[in-house]
């Protein structure tokens, strides 16, 4: 490190030697003012003759971190007037004036007062002035000019990243590309060596290289291993000054990856595997697995697993998981240790990608012995056939056998075996088996066009060990024989027209239906019963299709005479031995239109037509409707009649309450009211009306009857109000109860009005109310409270 310091210290030495020889040439060459004039044309193309002047700057030059004691000198302002007696002062403005450059204003020496970096400001622009000392006069035009700082290298290379990785395939050919690093230099590429890089690795061989101009780094060995080492790491250093002693370098890691190609096949780990399955297993159980290994990774190291020889081919299969990369032995059939009790399996693992560069490492596979033992297991029983299938006669005798099955114990005891039917799948019990040998038997008759076919199951169960059962299903197919006679295919009804003229005209075609099947069915053959078969009427021909036509043997039909006909007709069917039966057919006798088209079939409404004509039935119509609204209408004044028959107003006084604020005197006392507000004033000036009915004539109530207005008489009164009511006709037929405030004469009663008990010194006794329930209880304590309040006061 401190010959370093020394070396630096040196060449700081020597460019400021060198520089000071060239500021002075510069100073000589770029700060006096050209000797040369030149022309230069006017505006009216006169030539001017420009003076020669001594006042033009161009540039100087400083070197940047200057460390010494004394400020660094810059250069020297000078102009040609300057006679040195100091009356010629200098003036610096611009970048850095005052601050960083100082001026002595009378030798016009610039000095630079601070250290200079030029990566951070690589020029300064400042303006020179010579103004006289006493007046400030401008002597010299301004003059602008240049201070440039001088590089040096005091910047060592940096990396963009302190850290770079990169990937590169294993067994990659020497000299391949693996990244490149870039590093940069902050001092000036145009001066020097100072921004000249060099690349070099520090750590990382013999394994990789670097290009020493572009950072390049290359595989340095052929055939590196992933499998033995998957990562390197490699330092890079990157030195100025073209990489010559006293340059400056920066370094950066970067780690290299190798990346995985299929360069290594599938071993298994070893030559044999053993396993064993029960014979009981069912076929996709997993026997055992199997796995090579394939020390590449991704799908370079992915394995297929199959099975390409052995004596268990056709029992087992092979299958991948992906996942685990092992191989998956199955179970392809059922097994039977009785048959066979062991296997011989031949198992390939190959891999799935094979790089082609690496053909030659191959070959990508390996090969395994699989032995499989097979267990014995307790089977159950064991059928003969998977499924049975019998036929039997319908309508065959009970106990008739359908068949047999038969099942056995594949186990080497040997079990005997009983059988059951599974009475799930024959609910009607139509059959039976004998639990010993097997043999099914009908119970009951059985009938095919109600079920065509029984399907049944079968159990066979080990006698000594129940829990071992087998089941088969059993089709029984129901045999078909002639027991259905044939019949119409539909309910048939026809119809001629009267007074057809046509003889021999086919109106209808019939055909058959058969339960039976078609060898106990079709064909038919229709014929007329031997009895009528000189029907005058009609007749029948076969049409030996299963269908027949039915013909009119005569003309002159008539609905008054016979508007019904039943034509009995016979259908045999082609069985053996055939079956017939005797169907009849339905003819109505109807009316026609000319073209023979159906009007009415009814042989009343052609009598009505005969007998009354349209306008009679449209009046007997007419009449009913009118007794329908006659009947409508009593029943409406029936149901009104019910109502209320006497409406009175609102004002009548007898619906109202009259209240006064005093006592009357009793029956005796006729001046305490006016009797006549009792009085209906309807009454007085005209009759009530009724609602039911309206009076043929208005009532005038007899003069002698009435009592006058003012009469005080209440006796009277009623009287004369009772008589009324009774010679009235228009009066309800029922009786009206009317209460007045009259209490007849005689009555022992006085009065319970308490207005004048309370304006009265008298004390009444009520203890009696005690004695009336609890319902009298309150009014009891209201009126015994006086007592009470009086000994207390």
């Amino acid at each position: 490190m401190k010959e370093d310091n020394c070396l630096h210290a040196a060449l700081i030495c020597l460019v400021m030697l060198y520089y000071s020889h060239a500021v002075t040439t510069e100073k000589l060459n770029h700060t006096r003012p050209s000797l040369h004039g030149h022309h230069e044309k006017g505006k009216e193309g006169q030539v001017l003759h420009r003076s020669k002047r001594g006042w033009v700057w161009n540039q100087f030059f400083v070197i940047e971190e200057y460390t010494g004691p004394d400020p660094v000198l810059v250069g020297r302002l000078h102009s040609d007037i300057d006679s040195g007696d100091g009356n010629i002062k200098y003036i610096l403005s611009g970048e850095g004036a005052g601050i960083i450059f100082v001026i002595d204003d009378k030798s016009g020496n610039i000095h630079a007062t601070k250290t200079l970096d030029r990566e951070e400001r690589a020029q300064y622009t400042l303006t020179a002035q010579a103004v006289d000392r006493n007046t400030n006069r401008p002597l010299e035009p301004p003059s602008e000019f240049i201070v440039k700082v001088q590089d040096i290298n005091d910047n060592p290379p940096e990396f963009l990243h302190e850290n770079y990785h990169a990937n590169v395939p294993e067994r990659s050919n020497v000299g391949t590309s693996v990244i490149q690093v870039t590093a940069s230099d902050a001092d000036d590429p145009t001066y020097g060596n100072s921004a000249k890089l060099v690349y070099s690795i520090l750590e990382g061989q013999p394994y990789f290289s670097v290009e020493a101009q572009t950072g390049i780094i290359r595989t340095a060995l052929p055939n590196m291993d992933r499998e033995a080492k998957e990562e390197y790491h490699v330092v890079i250093q990157a030195k100025d000054m073209g990489g010559h002693m006293g340059g400056l370098s920066g370094t950066t890691k970067v780690t290299i990856t190798l990346t995985d190609v299929n360069d290594n096949p599938p071993k298994f780990p070893q030559s044999v595997y053993q396993m064993s399955v029960s014979e009981a297993a069912v076929p996709g159980e997993e026997v055992g697995r199997v796995k090579a290994k394939d020390p590449d990774i991704g799908e370079n190291g992915l394995v297929a697993y199959s099975i390409i020889d052995g004596d268990g081919m056709d029992m087992f299969e092979i299958t991948t998981d992906y996942e685990t990369q092992e191989g998956v032995v199955k179970l392809k059939k059922l097994l039977d240790f009785e048959t066979k009790k062991s296997y011989s399996l031949k198992v390939e693992a190959a891999n799935v990608h094979i790089d082609p560069k690496f053909i030659s490492n191959g070959p990508f596979k390996d090969t395994v012995t699989v032995k499989i033992s097979v267990e014995d297991a307790d089977e159950p029983p064991v059928f003969l056939k998977p499924s049975y299938v019998f036929e039997v006669q319908e309508n065959a005798a009970s106990g008739t056998v359908v068949g047999k099955v038969h099942a056995k114990d594949p186990d080497a005891a040997n079990s005997a075996i009983r059988y059951s039917i599974d009475r799930h799948t024959d609910l009607e019990r139509y059959f039976v088996i004998n639990a010993e040998d097997g043999n099914i038997k009908t119970i009951k008759a059985l009938d095919r066009e109600e079920i065509a076919w029984h399907n049944i199951s079968v159990f066979a169960v080990e006698v000594h060990k129940q829990h071992q059962e087998a089941k088969v299903p059993v089709a029984i197919k129901v045999v078909d024989v002639n027991d259905n006679a044939p019949k119409f295919a539909a309910a048939y009804e026809a119809f001629v027209c009267e007074n057809s003229t046509f003889l021999l005209q086919q109106f209808i075609t019939i055909s058959a239906d058969d339960k039976d099947e078609s060898a106990n069915g079709p064909r038919f053959i229709f014929s007329l019963p031997p009895e009528i078969i000189h029907n005058p009427n009609f007749t029948l021909r076969d049409n030996r299709d299963n269908t027949a036509s039915v013909l009119v043997r005569r003309e002159g039909f008539s609905r008054q005479k016979q508007d019904l006909y039943l034509l009995p007709i016979v259908i045999s069917d082609g069985g053996l031995p055939p079956m017939s039966s005797t169907n009849t057919l339905t003819i109505r006798v109807c009316g026609c239109d000319s073209n023979g088209s159906l009007l009415s079939c009814n042989a009343e409404a052609y009598i009505l037509n005969a007998g009354l004509s349209t306008g009679a039935l449209i009046a007997i119509l007419a009449c009913i409707v009118i007794l329908l609204v006659i009947v409508v209408l009593f029943v409406t004044l029936k149901r009104q009649k019910k109502e209320p028959l006497i409406v009175f107003e609102e004002e009548d006084v007898r619906e109202n309450i009259i209240t006064y604020d005093d006592e009357g005197g009793g029956e005796e006392d006729t001046e305490a009211f006016d009797i006549a507000t009792l009085q209906n004033p309807d009454g007085i000036n005209g009759f009530i009306p009724r609602k039911d009915i309206k009076p043929e004539y208005q009532y005038m109530p007899r003069p002698g009857l009435r009592p006058a207005p003012n009469s005080v008489d209440v006796d009277d009164f009623i009287n004369t109000r009772i008589q009324e009511a009774d010679n009235d006709p228009t009066a309800p037929p029922y009786d009206s109860i009317q209460i007045y405030g009259y209490e007849g004469r005689g009555s022992v009663a006085g009065s319970l009005s308490s207005l004048e008990s309370a304006t009265t010194d008298s004390d009444l006794d009520y203890d009696y109310l005690q004695n009336w329930g609890p319902r009298f209880k309150k009014l009891a304590d209201l009126y015994g409270s006086k007592d009470t309040f009086d000994d207390d006061s």
